[in-house]
């Protein structure tokens, strides 16, 4: 067993992805920031869907057509080539997420 919230990177200098469990239509990762953004002009446009829960911190992600503040417990499912952008995570403190991406 292993806890999420155990043994977090340094996060300081680039946002940490970690792999937990993957399969052939679905991977799990823990993403751990701190302070990171996405560069202004870049967008995520994936070819998978992506459930995101923010298990610690908070965060701002960007989307062509809203803004989404999160706090810690809060989780938003987004489908493939919706283009998004992580706007703001806490600069203070590390933000960690949960994200599975699936088909």
């Amino acid at each position: 067993m292993t806890n999420l919230l155990s043994a977090l990177p340094d996060a300081v200098s680039s946002e940490i992805n970690e792999v937990l469990a993957q399969a052939e239509h679905i991977r799990i990762e823990r993403i751990v920031s701190q302070g990171q953004a996405s560069r202004e002009e870049f967008w995520y446009d994936q070819d998978e869907n992506e459930f995101v829960l923010l298990v610690q911190g908070s965060a701002r992600l960007q989307f062509e057509d809203e803004t989404v503040e999160m706090k810690a417990g809060d989780w938003i499912n987004i489908p493939a080539h919706r283009r998004h952008r992580v706007d703001w995570t806490t600069p203070d403190g590390k933000s960690v997420w949960l994200a599975v991406f699936y088909e």
